[in-house]
């Protein structure tokens, strides 16, 4: 399906503005339709002079009329008038009489999406139709009129430009308050007219005991909020009906998430609604999640450390002992540990266990440099290409990999001579292929080194990684090894 981006730019008429306006206003959808107890669609004009849906939200406690999504759908010609009317004229129109869908008895309504941006003129961008169920049709409770009532003050600004509100900050839709939830209706004054039973249930639980209507929404925070505790700053303007921001409270082990929107009557500002709704467990779970992640950071950061202090080890002995032999397996054990060392290290800085396998390349092909040339020995390294993001359990075998054809390359390549050893990388979606390229006296054709390093390399990337590894001899001098990892083995990797 089509996003709303697609749709709108398919018609060739709006900017990148109006469709973050439309964007806001469709996130929006859903508190429209609960409010209006009625399905919301919004149109945008086409260059054949109709219009097409770009975006459709579902009320929540009442009957749909599509049962089928229309997204893409062109308007139908029992509305296209109306619709055309409410976008050229910039007003709310209504249905005269109630309009049959399907067999169903509906009122529609269409209301002409305003934009407004600084001292520009308003323009009108596209049109909300609200289609009402009338096949339900009872006697109204308290609720769904307050409901109702809140969502003609809602189309109203949206036909004056004033909903939604760009520098109102958007949030994450986990936890976020909808009209189900709670609502709670303040007139000009901040004072309650209005608590559906959910939001004086969520007040309750802080320890509000009275009634909310005719309560300061400001002096009952002020009253449940603990003493000498800190709170969002931006709580006095949320429960006032001021700005339209969020907010927490939390009083007594719950908390509750509110988000007030002000309503205004082109310009002049007549009350607003607040959102509220019992985080409580979402927030622990938050808080959880924040404890895990900072406890994982810190067992990489340990690990790390761990692990210099065993290449420290390793490197004071391998400067004590006086056997070259044993000099080297131990100067080779110390770097390979070092290598694992830095992908922890980089695991440690992030909350994801996911890693920027660019920026550990760099550091251990300094680290493999530094290490392996010998006196007699200049090899310059550099790298080509992008590894990208890699899961850690990928990054930490193909680091020590490449830490040892880098160091064999420099070692045994570039033995007693002055040469390049490159290393290009490249990525595409279905794999990643590495080659490692030394300008030295390369291999005789059809034979492989039967060392450590070699077996170590072997494994790590055709067991551990489900690649291959394949060395040759470049034309004339070098030896170049390539390494072929599927990325379907990655992608199945968890973060």
């Amino acid at each position: 399906m089509s996003t709303l981006s697609d749709l709108v730019y398919a018609q060739g008429r709006s900017s990148e503005a109006e469709v973050e306006w439309l964007h806001r206003l469709a996130g929006d959808g859903q508190l429209l339709a609960d409010l209006a107890f009625a399905d919301i669609v919004i149109w945008v004009p086409t260059d054949d002079d109709t219009f097409i849906a770009v975006a459709h939200t579902r009320p929540g406690g009442a009957a749909t009329l599509f049962y089928r999504d229309i997204v893409g759908d062109r308007v139908r010609p029992q509305w296209r008038t109306q619709v055309r009317e409410a976008f050229q004229s910039g007003r709310i129109v209504d249905s005269a009489s109630p309009d049959w869908f399907e067999e169903t008895p509906t009122r529609v309504r269409a209301v002409p999406i305003v934009r407004t941006h600084g001292q520009d003129p308003a323009m009108t961008i596209g049109v909300l139709t609200r289609h009402t169920n009338l096949g339900e049709t009872r006697t109204p409770s308290r609720q769904q009129i307050t409901f109702n009532d809140c969502a003609d003050d809602l189309f109203g600004m949206v036909a004056s430009g004033e909903f939604p509100n760009l520098d109102a900050p958007t949030a994450p839709r986990r936890g976020a308050p909808r009209a189900s939830d709670g609502l709670i209706r303040l007139d000009v004054n901040g004072v309650t007219t209005f608590a559906s039973p959910n939001a004086l249930s969520a007040f309750n639980r802080m320890g509000f005991d009275d009634e909310l209507e005719g309560e300061s929404l400001v002096e009952v925070t002020t009253r449940i909020l603990p003493e000498k505790r800190q709170f969002d700053e931006s709580l006095p303007l949320v429960v006032s009906g001021r700005a339209p921001w969020r907010a927490d409270i939390e009083a007594r082990g719950v908390s509750v998430s509110l988000r007030t929107i002000p309503l205004r009557d082109h310009g002049t500002r007549i009350g607003a609604i607040v959102l509220c709704r019992d985080v409580t467990e979402i927030r622990h779970q938050e808080q959880e999640l924040i404890t895990k992640d900072a406890t994982i950071r810190e067992i990489h950061h340990r690990v790390k450390n761990n692990l210099q202090t065993v290449a420290s080890l390793l490197r004071i002995q391998a400067r004590r002992s006086h056997s070259d032999e044993a000099r080297d397996a131990l100067t080779q054990a110390m770097r390979r540990v070092a290598a694992i060392a830095v992908v922890h290290d980089t695991l440690s800085e992030g909350l994801a266990q996911n890693v920027d396998f660019d920026n550990v390349f760099d550091r251990v092909l300094k680290l493999v440099a530094e290490v392996a040339a010998a006196p007699n020995t200049r090899a310059r390294t550099h790298s080509t290409g992008t590894f990208g993001t890699l899961p850690s359990e990928y990054a930490t075998p193909l680091a020590l990999a490449l830490t040892e054809l880098v160091t064999n390359a420099v070692e045994h390549g570039l033995a007693g001579q002055e040469g390049d050893v490159e290393i290009i990388a490249e990525r595409s979606e279905d794999r990643l292929e590495v080659r490692v390229r030394d300008t030295g006296t390369g291999l005789p054709e059809g034979q492989v080194g039967r060392g450590l390093g070699t077996q170590i390399v072997r494994t790590l990337i055709q067991g551990e990684l489900g690649g291959t590894i394949d060395w040759h001899t470049i034309m004339g001098s070098g030896t170049e090894v390539t390494i072929d990892i599927p990325m379907r083995y990655i992608e199945r990797a968890p973060n």
